[in-house]
């Protein structure tokens, strides 16, 4: 089933994003009858402001948490079982806090994040959700002593802030998403690696026989992407190696007229040559005209 393409998918997406910033663990057995936690994520202890730049996920990631992905509309029965992980958690919590006797403190009982594309009204006032003023809208909170939330992916504002989660949605959501993660500057820190993700996602797709209209959908977007990608990958993998062919090209240049200038030259200067940009090593080729020992030369290295 294309199911388990897109739970390991976001285990491993999740795992990228938040790995900088604490510790995390996918598919973490808890006590009782042998269930998976999908992602456990325990932040470092300094608090990173970098985590703004992941919008809504990296508020969620500023506490302990339990992150429970689901690729189709989240049941009543998931809901519960993804509860009965988070109380088994805290009991595992309250005993090691006990033999170690010391007290439990609230901020170390992680909160409980249901990730869904889509959830009815009539399933969340069944559980008695309710928003916060301080929270996108989308964001549904179960009664506080339970400590979970439940993001209804399909109600998230179309902003940079809730990009990195609507990306687990489907259909048009996760469409767009992956549109404006496309879209992100190249420099971005999580650009490359996500968009990697997401055609690793569309590999697996692509060999399954069994695809649902939405995955068939998701494979037709990505592939003028993956393509165009692909295609700049290679002209700048051309280009790099016309780059690198010219650097090496003046590097072997100077070495020779050095050995001639001022005779053979160390594995230490060679490697400092080595380590000069073209204009640098442009500029060395002029300057070494009017070197004449090798203190000349490391004069000239010191400098740059």
């Amino acid at each position: 089933m294309t199911r388990f393409i897109h739970d390991k998918f976001a285990k491993d997406y999740l795992e990228e994003l938040l790995k900088n910033y604490g510790e995390i663990k996918t598919s973490e057995k808890v006590a009782g009858e042998i269930k998976e936690i999908d992602v456990l994520f325990t932040p470092n202890q300094q608090r990173n402001s970098n985590l703004k730049v992941l919008g809504l996920l990296g508020r969620l990631a500023e506490n302990p948490a339990i992150i429970e992905p689901f690729r189709n509309p989240v049941s009543t029965d998931e809901i519960c079982d993804c509860i009965l992980k988070l109380l088994e958690v805290k009991a595992l919590l309250r005993r090691e806090s006990k033999a170690n006797k010391t007290k439990l403190q609230d901020s170390e009982i992680p909160q409980l994040w249901v990730l869904t594309p889509t959830v009815s009204e009539t399933r969340l006032s069944s559980f008695g959700t309710r928003q916060k003023a301080d929270w996108l809208s989308g964001v549904h909170f179960l009664p506080d002593a339970l400590r979970t939330g439940i993001i209804a992916i399909h109600q998230l504002p179309q902003t940079p802030e809730t990009l990195w989660l609507r990306l687990l949605g489907r259909g048009s959501v996760q469409s767009q998403a992956i549109i404006e993660l496309q879209a992100l500057p190249l420099n971005h820190p999580y650009q490359k690696a996500s968009l990697e993700l997401v055609y690793n996602l569309r590999e697996n797709l692509r060999v399954n026989q069994e695809l649902e209209a939405d995955d068939r959908e998701l494979i037709m977007r990505l592939e003028p992407l993956y393509q165009r990608d692909r295609e700049q990958a290679k002209q700048e993998g051309r280009q790099e190696g016309r780059q690198e062919g010219r650097q090496e090209g003046e590097q072997n240049l100077i070495l020779r007229l050095l050995n001639r200038r001022i005779g053979e030259v160390d594995a230490s200067l060679i490697k400092r040559i080595q380590g000069l940009s073209i204009e640098q090593l442009e500029n060395l080729g002029e300057a070494l005209l009017d070197f004449s020992t090798v203190d000349d030369l490391e004069n000239w290295l010191n400098q740059q």
